[in-house]
């Protein structure tokens, strides 16, 4: 059980004063250099034409010669009854592989600009002792995301796309977004006086579509050491998905990997940030028992 110091501590606090404030929260702001560094290099690209990263996050080019596309796009067009481009096809396997390779989700924490708004949402709730949520199935985002695809086949036209917030926060932070902030705020209050992690553990189709794509994903996140968890639960509270740690952390005497294998895992690694004991790592999936024991 927690000590009462362990309690009142803010998130995170005890694993900066036992290894150090850059220990606790290093992948926190690597992610948010990346989710920034991509904004502006776009940015960059429209007001300066400076093009190394060139178009958004449903089409761009690298260096005016790497095809990127976003998969999801892609299925939505050719649902619609639209075949891509054969660089648009390109840059979706490119995009595909990159994502089987280090797991699908890891979009949403590494690159996702709407993940900082509900991070920012998730924190201020921390703050405010806001513990009251309302219970949301998991499962609904894979009903949207359904829908999502669906709505072309009917339509022929890409319906989510003219209210993803992904792609409106993008743009809007570069061209101006309008109306579009009130989403964003919608979005922003529904996490933090609704339910907690609303958005992108429960409704984000464009999350439930990532997570599909990396459920063999090579990288993963390892409980390597989970004999050393002292229940501190700072873990959860930070973890976007925090229903995948207790079967990592408490499934030894039932044999369970300490490999974090559920798709729903963003490879945020903030529970890597805010262990104090450090019982996770970042691994690969082929991590044996007899290596995790070393």
């Amino acid at each position: 059980m927690p000590t009462e110091r362990q309690a009142n501590s803010h998130v995170g606090a005890e694993a900066a004063a036992k290894l150090g404030w850059w220990h606790a929260h290093r992948f926190l702001v690597l992610r948010r250099i990346s989710q920034l560094s991509i904004l502006a290099l776009f940015a960059a690209s429209f007001l300066y034409g400076l093009d190394i990263l060139k178009g958004n996050l449903s089409s761009s080019t690298v260096l005016n010669t790497v095809p990127l596309s976003d998969p999801f796009v892609l299925a939505q067009l050719i649902a619609s009854g639209h075949w891509p481009a054969e660089t648009a096809l390109l840059g979706g396997a490119i995009v595909l592989l990159f994502y089987m390779l280090v797991g699908g989700r890891s979009y949403c924490s590494w690159v996702c600009p709407v993940n900082i708004v509900t991070d920012a949402a998730s924190w201020l709730r921390r703050r405010l002792g806001i513990s009251k949520t309302t219970r949301i199935s998991n499962s609904l985002r894979y009903w949207l995301l359904g829908l999502s695809l669906l709505l072309p086949v009917v339509g022929g036209l890409l319906i989510w796309e003219l209210v993803n917030p992904v792609s409106l926060l993008q743009r809007g932070l570069i061209f101006g977004l309008g109306s579009g902030w009130v989403l964003i705020a919608m979005i922003f209050l529904l996490d933090l006086l609704i339910s907690q992690r609303a958005w992108c553990s429960h409704l984000c189709p464009m999350g439930a579509f990532y997570g599909l794509i990396g459920k063999l994903s090579v990288i993963r996140v390892n409980a390597r050491h989970r004999e050393r968890c002292d229940d501190c639960m700072d873990c959860y509270k930070v973890c976007p998905e925090p229903q995948i740690l207790k079967p990592v952390l408490k499934g030894a005497a039932n044999g369970v990997s300490p490999i974090i294998f559920a798709s729903d895992c963003t490879n945020c690694s903030r529970c890597i940030d805010v262990c104090a004991e450090s019982v996770f790592e970042i691994n690969t999936r082929f991590t044996t028992e007899v290596e995790n024991k070393k």
